[in-house]
Protein backbone atom coordinates (compact mmCIF):
# COMPACT_ATOMS: atom_id res chain seq x y z
CA UNK A 1 0.00 0.00 0.00
CA UNK A 2 1.45 3.05 -1.33
CA UNK A 3 0.18 6.93 0.07
CA UNK A 4 1.27 9.64 -1.96
CA UNK A 5 1.55 13.26 -0.31
CA UNK A 6 0.85 15.20 -3.75
CA UNK A 7 1.72 19.48 -3.18
CA UNK A 8 -0.30 21.63 -1.86
CA UNK A 9 -3.06 23.69 -3.40
CA UNK A 10 -5.00 27.19 -3.10
CA UNK A 11 -8.53 25.80 -4.16
CA UNK A 12 -10.51 23.21 -2.87
CA UNK A 13 -13.01 23.29 -5.94
CA UNK A 14 -10.44 22.60 -8.09
CA UNK A 15 -9.29 19.13 -6.79
CA UNK A 16 -13.18 18.09 -5.82
CA UNK A 17 -13.88 18.64 -9.59
CA UNK A 18 -10.97 16.25 -10.54
CA UNK A 19 -11.84 13.84 -8.13
CA UNK A 20 -15.45 13.99 -9.14
CA UNK A 21 -14.91 14.11 -12.54
CA UNK A 22 -14.50 11.49 -15.26
CA UNK A 23 -10.34 11.93 -14.49
CA UNK A 24 -8.57 11.68 -17.30
CA UNK A 25 -8.99 8.91 -19.30
CA UNK A 26 -12.37 8.26 -17.81
CA UNK A 27 -11.23 6.74 -15.61
CA UNK A 28 -13.29 8.13 -12.24
CA UNK A 29 -16.28 5.48 -12.23
CA UNK A 30 -18.73 5.92 -8.84
CA UNK A 31 -16.89 8.58 -6.88
CA UNK A 32 -17.78 8.67 -3.52
CA UNK A 33 -17.27 9.45 0.58
CA UNK A 34 -15.68 6.44 2.34
CA UNK A 35 -15.20 8.53 5.42
CA UNK A 36 -15.05 12.36 6.12
CA UNK A 37 -13.89 14.04 9.87
CA UNK A 38 -17.28 14.23 11.12
CA UNK A 39 -19.08 11.10 9.20
CA UNK A 40 -21.74 13.85 7.54
CA UNK A 41 -19.90 15.49 5.03
CA UNK A 42 -22.42 15.89 1.78
CA UNK A 43 -21.54 13.25 -0.69
CA UNK A 44 -22.07 15.00 -4.34
CA UNK A 45 -21.49 11.46 -5.65
CA UNK A 46 -24.01 9.94 -3.62
CA UNK A 47 -27.30 12.65 -3.52
CA UNK A 48 -27.46 14.00 -6.92
CA UNK A 49 -28.77 16.74 -5.31
CA UNK A 50 -25.81 17.95 -3.86
CA UNK A 51 -23.10 19.95 -6.28
CA UNK A 52 -19.35 20.61 -4.86
CA UNK A 53 -20.11 23.76 -3.78
CA UNK A 54 -21.71 22.81 -0.27
CA UNK A 55 -19.03 20.32 0.17
CA UNK A 56 -16.71 22.82 -0.55
CA UNK A 57 -17.74 25.14 2.14
CA UNK A 58 -18.45 22.43 4.76
CA UNK A 59 -14.36 21.76 4.26
CA UNK A 60 -13.13 25.31 4.29
CA UNK A 61 -15.17 26.52 6.70
CA UNK A 62 -12.25 26.95 9.50
CA UNK A 63 -10.00 28.82 6.49
CA UNK A 64 -12.87 31.44 5.70
CA UNK A 65 -13.59 32.12 9.59
CA UNK A 66 -10.25 33.81 9.37
CA UNK A 67 -9.23 36.99 8.74
CA UNK A 68 -8.42 37.52 5.44
CA UNK A 69 -4.95 38.70 6.03
CA UNK A 70 -4.54 35.46 7.88
CA UNK A 71 -5.41 32.97 5.74
CA UNK A 72 -2.50 30.71 4.04
CA UNK A 73 -2.40 29.99 0.45
CA UNK A 74 -1.60 26.21 -0.26
CA UNK A 75 -4.37 25.76 2.14
CA UNK A 76 -5.32 21.84 0.46
CA UNK A 77 -3.57 18.94 1.59
CA UNK A 78 -4.15 15.69 -0.91
CA UNK A 79 -3.08 12.55 -0.18
CA UNK A 80 -3.57 9.44 -2.44
CA UNK A 81 -3.81 5.89 -0.84
CA UNK A 82 -3.33 3.13 -3.41
CA UNK A 83 -3.49 -0.65 -2.58
CA UNK A 84 -0.40 -3.20 -5.04
CA UNK A 85 -1.98 -4.91 -7.68
CA UNK A 86 -2.24 -8.45 -6.07
CA UNK A 87 -4.54 -6.95 -3.30
CA UNK A 88 -7.80 -8.05 -2.99
CA UNK A 89 -10.62 -5.40 -3.48
CA UNK A 90 -11.30 -3.68 0.19
CA UNK A 91 -14.66 -2.71 1.04
CA UNK A 92 -15.70 1.09 1.45
CA UNK A 93 -15.45 0.45 5.39
CA UNK A 94 -12.07 -0.94 5.25
CA UNK A 95 -11.47 1.92 2.29
CA UNK A 96 -12.91 4.42 5.36
CA UNK A 97 -10.33 3.12 7.85
CA UNK A 98 -7.85 3.58 6.15
CA UNK A 99 -8.47 6.93 5.80
CA UNK A 100 -9.11 7.37 9.27
CA UNK A 101 -5.68 6.03 10.10
CA UNK A 102 -3.67 7.94 7.47
CA UNK A 103 -5.17 11.57 8.80
CA UNK A 104 -4.20 10.69 12.34
CA UNK A 105 -1.07 9.21 11.76
CA UNK A 106 -0.30 12.41 9.69
CA UNK A 107 -0.89 14.85 12.10
CA UNK A 108 -4.21 16.16 9.95
CA UNK A 109 -6.89 14.71 12.53
CA UNK A 110 -4.74 13.14 15.26
CA UNK A 111 -6.86 10.71 17.07
CA UNK A 112 -8.56 12.31 20.27
CA UNK A 113 -8.19 15.77 18.85
CA UNK A 114 -11.49 17.70 18.72
CA UNK A 115 -10.19 20.33 17.29
CA UNK A 116 -8.41 18.46 14.05
CA UNK A 117 -8.29 19.61 10.13
CA UNK A 118 -11.78 18.35 8.06
CA UNK A 119 -10.95 16.41 5.41
CA UNK A 120 -13.08 13.81 3.10
CA UNK A 121 -11.49 10.50 1.61
CA UNK A 122 -12.75 10.19 -1.87
CA UNK A 123 -12.98 6.67 -3.77
CA UNK A 124 -13.37 6.32 -7.28
CA UNK A 125 -11.48 2.94 -8.26
CA UNK A 126 -11.44 0.10 -6.58
CA UNK A 127 -7.62 0.60 -5.46
CA UNK A 128 -7.14 3.09 -4.47
CA UNK A 129 -8.53 6.57 -2.27
CA UNK A 130 -7.81 10.08 -2.28
CA UNK A 131 -7.95 12.32 0.90
CA UNK A 132 -8.56 15.95 0.73
CA UNK A 133 -8.09 18.18 3.59
CA UNK A 134 -8.13 21.95 4.56
CA UNK A 135 -4.92 22.79 6.18
CA UNK A 136 -6.98 25.02 8.66
CA UNK A 137 -7.61 23.29 12.42
CA UNK A 138 -11.20 24.03 14.32
CA UNK A 139 -9.10 26.12 16.85
CA UNK A 140 -7.54 28.65 13.37
CA UNK A 141 -4.40 26.78 14.37
CA UNK A 142 -1.93 24.85 11.60
CA UNK A 143 -1.42 21.27 11.80
CA UNK A 144 1.60 19.49 12.82
CA UNK A 145 2.97 18.13 9.61
CA UNK A 146 6.53 17.76 9.65
CA UNK A 147 7.51 14.20 8.46
CA UNK A 148 3.99 13.83 7.14
CA UNK A 149 5.36 11.40 4.48
CA UNK A 150 7.30 9.18 6.38
CA UNK A 151 4.53 8.70 8.79
CA UNK A 152 2.14 8.24 6.41
CA UNK A 153 4.45 5.64 5.17
CA UNK A 154 5.17 3.84 8.32
CA UNK A 155 0.90 3.76 8.82
CA UNK A 156 0.82 1.73 5.34
CA UNK A 157 3.24 -0.84 6.91
CA UNK A 158 1.48 -0.87 9.64
CA UNK A 159 -2.06 -1.40 7.79
CA UNK A 160 -0.74 -3.93 5.32
CA UNK A 161 0.07 -6.20 8.13
CA UNK A 162 -3.46 -5.81 9.93
CA UNK A 163 -5.34 -6.44 7.13
CA UNK A 164 -3.27 -8.86 5.58
CA UNK A 165 -2.01 -7.22 2.48
CA UNK A 166 0.92 -7.14 0.56
CA UNK A 167 3.53 -6.03 2.81
CA UNK A 168 5.91 -3.49 0.94
CA UNK A 169 9.46 -3.17 2.03
CA UNK A 170 10.08 -0.01 3.99
CA UNK A 171 12.17 2.80 2.44
CA UNK A 172 15.20 4.57 3.86
CA UNK A 173 15.03 8.03 2.30
CA UNK A 174 18.06 6.65 -0.21
CA UNK A 175 15.06 6.09 -2.98
CA UNK A 176 15.17 7.86 -6.70
CA UNK A 177 12.05 10.13 -6.75
CA UNK A 178 8.73 9.04 -7.95
CA UNK A 179 7.38 10.33 -11.14
CA UNK A 180 4.30 12.36 -10.27
CA UNK A 181 1.00 10.91 -11.50
CA UNK A 182 0.26 14.11 -13.74
CA UNK A 183 4.19 13.19 -15.29
CA UNK A 184 3.23 9.44 -15.66
CA UNK A 185 0.06 10.60 -17.95
CA UNK A 186 2.04 13.40 -19.81
CA UNK A 187 4.86 10.49 -21.01
CA UNK A 188 1.51 8.28 -21.84
CA UNK A 189 0.22 10.90 -24.08
CA UNK A 190 3.47 11.47 -26.05
CA UNK A 191 3.81 7.78 -26.35
CA UNK A 192 7.40 7.80 -24.25
CA UNK A 193 8.87 4.22 -22.66
CA UNK A 194 9.14 6.37 -19.59
CA UNK A 195 8.42 9.77 -18.12
CA UNK A 196 11.07 12.72 -18.68
CA UNK A 197 12.29 12.00 -15.04
CA UNK A 198 12.96 8.77 -15.23
CA UNK A 199 14.65 9.21 -19.12
CA UNK A 200 17.19 11.90 -17.46
CA UNK A 201 18.07 9.97 -15.15
CA UNK A 202 19.24 7.28 -16.82
CA UNK A 203 21.02 9.46 -19.50
CA UNK A 204 22.85 11.22 -16.35
CA UNK A 205 23.84 7.79 -14.82
CA UNK A 206 25.22 6.96 -18.73
CA UNK A 207 27.21 9.68 -18.51
CA UNK A 208 28.77 9.30 -15.34
CA UNK A 209 30.00 5.59 -16.09
CA UNK A 210 33.75 5.95 -16.20
CA UNK A 211 33.28 9.51 -16.86
CA UNK A 212 37.48 10.90 -15.68
CA UNK A 213 36.59 14.58 -14.89
CA UNK A 214 33.21 16.85 -14.60
CA UNK A 215 34.00 18.08 -18.02
CA UNK A 216 33.65 14.68 -19.57
CA UNK A 217 30.65 14.09 -17.30
CA UNK A 218 28.90 17.53 -19.03
CA UNK A 219 30.67 16.50 -22.60
CA UNK A 220 29.03 13.22 -22.83
CA UNK A 221 25.66 14.08 -21.15
CA UNK A 222 24.96 16.90 -24.03
CA UNK A 223 25.67 14.03 -26.17
CA UNK A 224 23.53 12.21 -25.21
CA UNK A 225 21.05 15.01 -26.35
CA UNK A 226 19.58 16.41 -23.09
CA UNK A 227 19.52 19.99 -22.75
CA UNK A 228 22.00 20.72 -19.64
CA UNK A 229 22.30 24.19 -17.92
CA UNK A 230 24.95 25.33 -15.68
CA UNK A 231 24.32 27.23 -12.59
CA UNK A 232 27.45 29.96 -11.92
CA UNK A 233 28.73 31.35 -9.09
CA UNK A 234 29.61 35.07 -10.01
CA UNK A 235 32.79 34.10 -9.20
CA UNK A 236 32.05 31.74 -13.03
CA UNK A 237 32.22 28.67 -10.78
CA UNK A 238 30.17 26.17 -11.77
CA UNK A 239 27.64 25.52 -8.81
CA UNK A 240 25.12 23.22 -9.95
CA UNK A 241 22.99 21.71 -12.72
CA UNK A 242 19.60 21.31 -14.55
CA UNK A 243 18.32 19.05 -17.38
CA UNK A 244 15.82 18.95 -19.44
CA UNK A 245 14.25 16.72 -22.08
CA UNK A 246 14.13 17.97 -25.71
CA UNK A 247 10.00 18.29 -26.58
CA UNK A 248 9.34 18.46 -22.46
CA UNK A 249 7.22 22.15 -21.91
CA UNK A 250 4.98 23.61 -19.55
CA UNK A 251 1.91 25.33 -19.98
CA UNK A 252 3.70 28.33 -20.87
CA UNK A 253 6.06 26.66 -23.49
CA UNK A 254 9.34 26.23 -21.55
CA UNK A 255 11.52 23.53 -21.08
CA UNK A 256 10.97 21.64 -17.51
CA UNK A 257 14.21 21.40 -15.83
CA UNK A 258 15.03 18.93 -13.41
CA UNK A 259 17.81 19.26 -10.76
CA UNK A 260 20.41 16.77 -10.21
CA UNK A 261 19.47 16.17 -7.03
CA UNK A 262 15.49 15.43 -8.24
CA UNK A 263 16.49 12.56 -10.52
CA UNK A 264 18.20 10.55 -7.59
CA UNK A 265 20.27 11.60 -4.38
CA UNK A 266 23.61 10.81 -5.85
CA UNK A 267 23.20 12.87 -8.75
CA UNK A 268 23.12 16.22 -7.33
CA UNK A 269 26.57 18.02 -8.46
CA UNK A 270 28.47 17.54 -4.96
CA UNK A 271 27.91 13.92 -5.05
CA UNK A 272 29.16 13.87 -8.69
CA UNK A 273 32.13 15.49 -7.53
CA UNK A 274 33.31 13.32 -4.68
CA UNK A 275 32.41 10.20 -7.25
CA UNK A 276 34.81 11.71 -9.28
CA UNK A 277 37.33 12.80 -7.23
CA UNK A 278 40.37 11.09 -7.40
CA UNK A 279 44.32 11.31 -7.19
CA UNK A 280 45.28 11.44 -10.82
CA UNK A 281 47.77 8.75 -10.48
CA UNK A 282 45.37 6.38 -9.27
CA UNK A 283 43.22 6.60 -11.83
CA UNK A 284 43.81 6.65 -15.76
CA UNK A 285 43.63 10.03 -17.11
CA UNK A 286 42.31 9.19 -20.80
CA UNK A 287 40.78 10.78 -23.82
CA UNK A 288 38.60 8.45 -25.49
CA UNK A 289 40.99 5.56 -24.81
CA UNK A 290 42.25 3.60 -22.11
CA UNK A 291 45.28 1.31 -20.37
CA UNK A 292 48.33 3.59 -19.91
CA UNK A 293 49.17 5.44 -16.84
CA UNK A 294 50.03 9.05 -18.00
CA UNK A 295 53.82 9.93 -18.23
CA UNK A 296 54.74 12.70 -15.81
CA UNK A 297 55.30 15.38 -18.49
CA UNK A 298 51.16 14.57 -19.04
CA UNK A 299 51.14 12.93 -22.05
CA UNK A 300 50.38 9.38 -22.27
CA UNK A 301 49.81 7.04 -25.13
CA UNK A 302 46.81 4.98 -24.98
CA UNK A 303 46.01 1.95 -26.70
CA UNK A 304 42.23 1.44 -27.17
CA UNK A 305 41.61 -1.75 -26.49
CA UNK A 306 38.79 -4.07 -28.17
CA UNK A 307 34.92 -4.75 -26.79
CA UNK A 308 35.87 -7.76 -25.86
CA UNK A 309 39.29 -7.22 -24.30
CA UNK A 310 37.35 -4.47 -22.14
CA UNK A 311 34.70 -7.04 -21.26
CA UNK A 312 37.80 -9.33 -20.17
CA UNK A 313 38.79 -7.28 -17.77
CA UNK A 314 35.58 -5.82 -16.05
CA UNK A 315 35.04 -9.75 -15.43
CA UNK A 316 38.53 -9.56 -13.55
CA UNK A 317 37.48 -6.06 -11.73
CA UNK A 318 33.90 -7.23 -11.21
CA UNK A 319 35.32 -10.70 -9.43
CA UNK A 320 37.47 -8.88 -7.47
CA UNK A 321 34.93 -6.58 -5.98
CA UNK A 322 32.53 -9.60 -5.26
CA UNK A 323 35.07 -10.78 -3.15
CA UNK A 324 34.61 -7.45 -0.93
CA UNK A 325 31.40 -8.13 -0.80
CA UNK A 326 31.35 -11.34 1.64
CA UNK A 327 33.95 -9.72 3.66
CA UNK A 328 33.16 -7.40 6.93
CA UNK A 329 34.29 -3.75 4.91
CA UNK A 330 30.91 -2.48 4.50
CA UNK A 331 32.54 0.84 2.82
CA UNK A 332 34.44 -1.14 0.52
CA UNK A 333 30.84 -3.22 -0.63
CA UNK A 334 29.02 0.28 -0.64
CA UNK A 335 31.89 1.75 -2.94
CA UNK A 336 31.95 -1.81 -4.96
CA UNK A 337 28.02 -1.56 -5.55
CA UNK A 338 28.38 2.05 -7.05
CA UNK A 339 31.20 0.43 -8.80
CA UNK A 340 29.17 -2.17 -10.55
CA UNK A 341 26.12 0.30 -11.41
CA UNK A 342 28.69 1.78 -13.53
CA UNK A 343 29.88 -1.37 -15.01
CA UNK A 344 26.36 -1.55 -15.73
CA UNK A 345 25.79 1.39 -17.42
CA UNK A 346 28.55 1.10 -19.59
CA UNK A 347 27.37 -2.17 -20.37
CA UNK A 348 23.67 -1.11 -21.09
CA UNK A 349 25.00 1.35 -23.66
CA UNK A 350 27.64 -0.32 -25.73
CA UNK A 351 25.45 -3.96 -25.93
CA UNK A 352 24.38 -5.77 -28.77
CA UNK A 353 20.40 -5.39 -29.67
CA UNK A 354 19.74 -8.93 -28.17
CA UNK A 355 20.56 -8.25 -25.26
CA UNK A 356 20.16 -4.37 -24.73
CA UNK A 357 16.32 -4.40 -23.74
CA UNK A 358 17.66 -6.62 -20.61
CA UNK A 359 20.82 -5.28 -19.62
CA UNK A 360 19.15 -1.69 -19.51
CA UNK A 361 16.07 -3.17 -17.03
CA UNK A 362 19.13 -4.84 -14.94
CA UNK A 363 20.70 -1.48 -14.77
CA UNK A 364 17.83 0.39 -14.31
CA UNK A 365 17.49 -2.12 -11.02
CA UNK A 366 20.23 -2.14 -9.99
CA UNK A 367 20.81 2.01 -9.39
CA UNK A 368 18.59 1.31 -6.59
CA UNK A 369 20.68 -1.22 -5.06
CA UNK A 370 23.84 1.20 -4.99
CA UNK A 371 22.37 3.77 -2.92
CA UNK A 372 22.29 2.75 1.32
CA UNK A 373 23.15 5.10 4.60
CA UNK A 374 26.82 3.08 4.59
CA UNK A 375 29.10 5.25 3.77
CA UNK A 376 31.17 4.27 0.39
CA UNK A 377 34.89 4.31 0.46
CA UNK A 378 36.55 6.11 -2.64
CA UNK A 379 39.14 4.67 -3.26
CA UNK A 380 37.17 1.25 -3.62
CA UNK A 381 35.29 2.61 -6.97
CA UNK A 382 38.06 3.12 -8.78
CA UNK A 383 38.42 0.01 -10.26
CA UNK A 384 35.25 -0.68 -11.51
CA UNK A 385 34.78 2.87 -12.64
CA UNK A 386 38.06 2.41 -14.31
CA UNK A 387 36.40 -0.51 -16.63
CA UNK A 388 33.52 0.85 -16.92
CA UNK A 389 35.08 3.75 -18.47
CA UNK A 390 37.26 1.20 -20.97
CA UNK A 391 34.00 -0.18 -21.87
CA UNK A 392 32.43 3.10 -22.97
CA UNK A 393 35.40 3.86 -24.96
CA UNK A 394 36.02 0.40 -26.42
CA UNK A 395 32.47 0.83 -28.25
CA UNK A 396 29.58 -0.83 -28.92
CA UNK A 397 30.12 -4.64 -28.64
CA UNK A 398 28.82 -7.60 -31.96
CA UNK A 399 25.99 -10.34 -30.42
CA UNK A 400 28.84 -12.95 -31.71
CA UNK A 401 32.33 -14.32 -31.68
CA UNK A 402 34.72 -12.63 -29.30
CA UNK A 403 32.52 -9.99 -28.27
CA UNK A 404 29.45 -12.72 -27.50
CA UNK A 405 31.58 -14.76 -25.88
CA UNK A 406 33.03 -12.29 -23.41
CA UNK A 407 30.00 -11.01 -22.68
CA UNK A 408 28.60 -14.13 -21.84
CA UNK A 409 31.25 -14.23 -19.32
CA UNK A 410 30.90 -10.66 -17.62
CA UNK A 411 26.91 -11.43 -17.48
CA UNK A 412 27.67 -14.24 -15.54
CA UNK A 413 29.81 -12.85 -13.46
CA UNK A 414 27.33 -9.87 -12.61
CA UNK A 415 24.36 -12.31 -11.92
CA UNK A 416 27.09 -13.98 -9.10
CA UNK A 417 27.67 -10.06 -8.52
CA UNK A 418 23.48 -8.87 -8.20
CA UNK A 419 23.00 -12.14 -5.59
CA UNK A 420 25.88 -11.36 -3.52
CA UNK A 421 24.99 -7.40 -3.20
CA UNK A 422 21.35 -8.84 -2.55
CA UNK A 423 22.34 -11.29 0.32
CA UNK A 424 24.62 -7.75 1.80
CA UNK A 425 21.63 -5.88 2.02
CA UNK A 426 19.41 -8.04 3.18
CA UNK A 427 21.77 -8.83 6.32
CA UNK A 428 21.64 -5.25 6.76
CA UNK A 429 18.28 -4.88 6.61
CA UNK A 430 17.99 -2.92 3.29
CA UNK A 431 14.74 -4.05 2.34
CA UNK A 432 14.20 -2.23 -1.12
CA UNK A 433 17.99 -2.84 -2.23
CA UNK A 434 17.65 -6.55 -1.33
CA UNK A 435 14.36 -6.87 -3.39
CA UNK A 436 16.06 -4.65 -6.65
CA UNK A 437 19.76 -6.81 -6.46
CA UNK A 438 17.17 -9.70 -7.06
CA UNK A 439 15.37 -7.96 -9.75
CA UNK A 440 18.51 -6.85 -11.55
CA UNK A 441 19.43 -10.71 -11.19
CA UNK A 442 16.47 -11.44 -12.78
CA UNK A 443 17.00 -9.63 -16.16
CA UNK A 444 20.86 -10.04 -16.27
CA UNK A 445 19.70 -13.94 -16.18
CA UNK A 446 17.94 -13.35 -18.86
CA UNK A 447 20.69 -11.16 -20.97
CA UNK A 448 23.22 -14.31 -20.25
CA UNK A 449 20.89 -16.61 -21.65
CA UNK A 450 20.56 -14.23 -24.97
CA UNK A 451 23.99 -14.37 -25.18
CA UNK A 452 25.37 -17.41 -23.83
CA UNK A 453 22.97 -19.71 -26.39
CA UNK A 454 25.72 -19.66 -29.57
CA UNK A 455 28.65 -20.00 -27.71
CA UNK A 456 27.24 -22.77 -25.13
CA UNK A 457 25.90 -24.31 -27.99
CA UNK A 458 28.81 -24.97 -29.79
CA UNK A 459 30.49 -26.22 -26.90
CA UNK A 460 27.20 -28.69 -25.87
CA UNK A 461 28.00 -29.97 -29.31
CA UNK A 462 31.85 -30.12 -29.16
CA UNK A 463 31.40 -31.96 -25.92
CA UNK A 464 29.25 -34.61 -27.17
CA UNK A 465 31.41 -35.39 -30.02
CA UNK A 466 34.61 -36.24 -28.26
CA UNK A 467 35.70 -39.39 -28.34
CA UNK A 468 34.18 -41.70 -25.41
CA UNK A 469 37.35 -42.08 -23.73
CA UNK A 470 38.52 -38.75 -23.71
CA UNK A 471 34.85 -37.83 -22.36
CA UNK A 472 35.37 -40.30 -19.51
CA UNK A 473 38.13 -39.00 -18.72
CA UNK A 474 37.32 -35.56 -18.45
CA UNK A 475 33.88 -36.54 -16.37
CA UNK A 476 36.00 -37.75 -13.67
CA UNK A 477 38.19 -35.27 -13.16
CA UNK A 478 35.10 -32.89 -12.96
CA UNK A 479 33.97 -35.91 -10.28
CA UNK A 480 37.16 -35.62 -8.59
CA UNK A 481 37.21 -31.69 -8.09
CA UNK A 482 32.75 -31.51 -7.88
CA UNK A 483 32.13 -34.45 -5.55
CA UNK A 484 28.87 -33.15 -4.92
CA UNK A 485 27.81 -32.39 -8.48
CA UNK A 486 25.75 -35.30 -9.75
CA UNK A 487 26.54 -36.83 -13.31
CA UNK A 488 24.29 -39.50 -14.06
CA UNK A 489 22.63 -40.16 -17.24
CA UNK A 490 19.42 -37.72 -16.66
CA UNK A 491 22.10 -34.60 -15.90
CA UNK A 492 25.06 -35.99 -18.48
CA UNK A 493 23.43 -32.88 -21.22
CA UNK A 494 24.38 -30.56 -18.79
CA UNK A 495 28.28 -30.96 -18.64
CA UNK A 496 29.11 -31.70 -22.01
CA UNK A 497 30.11 -27.36 -22.50
CA UNK A 498 32.10 -28.07 -19.29
CA UNK A 499 33.67 -31.26 -20.60
CA UNK A 500 34.74 -29.80 -24.44
CA UNK A 501 36.05 -26.39 -22.14
CA UNK A 502 38.27 -29.04 -19.99
CA UNK A 503 39.58 -30.54 -22.98
CA UNK A 504 40.30 -27.43 -24.49
CA UNK A 505 42.30 -26.49 -21.67
CA UNK A 506 44.16 -29.50 -21.75
CA UNK A 507 45.12 -28.89 -25.04
CA UNK A 508 46.22 -25.13 -24.35
CA UNK A 509 48.59 -26.99 -22.19
CA UNK A 510 47.02 -26.66 -18.93
CA UNK A 511 46.18 -29.33 -16.05
CA UNK A 512 42.81 -29.69 -16.12
CA UNK A 513 42.04 -30.64 -12.70
CA UNK A 514 44.65 -28.50 -11.27
CA UNK A 515 42.45 -25.22 -12.81
CA UNK A 516 39.31 -26.57 -12.49
CA UNK A 517 39.75 -26.99 -8.70
CA UNK A 518 41.39 -23.38 -9.04
CA UNK A 519 37.88 -22.00 -11.02
CA UNK A 520 35.95 -24.08 -8.26
CA UNK A 521 37.09 -21.78 -5.55
CA UNK A 522 36.90 -18.51 -7.16
CA UNK A 523 33.87 -17.99 -5.44
CA UNK A 524 30.51 -20.32 -4.03
CA UNK A 525 28.48 -22.11 -6.38
CA UNK A 526 25.60 -22.27 -3.95
CA UNK A 527 23.90 -19.30 -5.63
CA UNK A 528 24.35 -20.01 -9.59
CA UNK A 529 21.82 -21.72 -11.21
CA UNK A 530 23.71 -23.66 -13.55
CA UNK A 531 26.93 -24.63 -11.64
CA UNK A 532 28.41 -26.09 -14.99
CA UNK A 533 27.69 -23.05 -17.07
CA UNK A 534 29.86 -20.64 -14.49
CA UNK A 535 32.92 -22.84 -14.30
CA UNK A 536 32.92 -23.31 -18.19
CA UNK A 537 33.29 -18.86 -18.21
CA UNK A 538 35.55 -18.91 -15.45
CA UNK A 539 38.01 -21.50 -16.98
CA UNK A 540 37.73 -20.44 -20.46
CA UNK A 541 38.61 -16.46 -18.54
CA UNK A 542 41.57 -17.69 -16.39
CA UNK A 543 43.37 -20.04 -19.12
CA UNK A 544 42.19 -17.05 -22.18
CA UNK A 545 40.74 -19.46 -23.90
CA UNK A 546 39.57 -18.26 -27.74
CA UNK A 547 35.38 -17.60 -28.20
CA UNK A 548 33.84 -21.07 -28.87
CA UNK A 549 32.70 -21.99 -32.46
CA UNK A 550 31.24 -24.91 -34.02
CA UNK A 551 34.13 -25.40 -36.26
CA UNK A 552 36.91 -24.49 -34.09
CA UNK A 553 35.44 -26.97 -31.22
CA UNK A 554 34.77 -30.29 -33.22
CA UNK A 555 37.10 -30.19 -35.36
CA UNK A 556 40.81 -31.43 -32.68
CA UNK A 557 44.20 -30.73 -33.90
CA UNK A 558 46.80 -32.41 -33.41
CA UNK A 559 48.71 -30.11 -31.91
CA UNK A 560 48.18 -27.94 -29.31
CA UNK A 561 46.83 -24.39 -30.58
CA UNK A 562 49.11 -21.36 -29.55
CA UNK A 563 46.92 -18.81 -27.56
CA UNK A 564 46.89 -15.08 -28.34
CA UNK A 565 48.61 -13.25 -25.73
CA UNK A 566 46.31 -11.06 -23.00
CA UNK A 567 46.05 -7.78 -23.47
CA UNK A 568 48.32 -6.21 -20.19
CA UNK A 569 47.02 -5.79 -17.54
CA UNK A 570 46.60 -2.48 -15.78
CA UNK A 571 46.84 -2.31 -12.04
CA UNK A 572 44.06 -1.83 -9.73
CA UNK A 573 43.27 -2.01 -6.11
CA UNK A 574 42.10 -5.93 -6.49
CA UNK A 575 44.75 -6.88 -8.90
CA UNK A 576 46.70 -9.76 -7.88
CA UNK A 577 49.37 -12.02 -9.59
CA UNK A 578 46.96 -14.68 -11.45
CA UNK A 579 48.05 -17.77 -10.53
CA UNK A 580 48.05 -20.33 -13.50
CA UNK A 581 48.50 -24.23 -13.60
CA UNK A 582 50.35 -25.24 -16.54
CA UNK A 583 51.70 -28.67 -16.30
Amino acid sequence: MIPRIHKRGPRTIGLLAYLYGPGKAEEHVDPHIVASFDGMAPDPGRDPSDSLKPLERVLDHPLLALPKDERPNAHVWHCSVRAAATDRILTDQEWGDIARRIVAATGIDPEGDDAGCRWVAVRHADDHIHIIANLVREDGHRPDLDFDAPRAQAEARRIEKDLGLRELAAGDGTAARRPTSAERHKAARRSLESTPRELLREAVRRSLAGAADESEFFTRLRGEGVRVNQRRAPSGDIIGYTVALPGDHNAQGQPIWYAGSKLAPDLSLPAIRRRLDHDPEDMWITTGTTQERPHRSGRAQPTRLRPAQARDRATDALDRAAAVFDAEDDAGTAAGLIGVGEVLDALSQTASADVRAELRAAAREFERASRSHIRAGRADQRALRSVAREIVYAGGALGRGEDGAATAAVLCTLVLVAVAAARWHTAHGHAQQAAAAQASARHLRAAYRNAAAPPMRALHDAGRSLPAPERDRHRDTIATVLPDQVIGPAEDSLWNALTATLDQVERAGYDPQALLAEAAAMRELNSADNTADVLVWRLRHIAQLPAPTSRRVTKRASTSPKLAPAPAATPTQFDAPRHTNRR
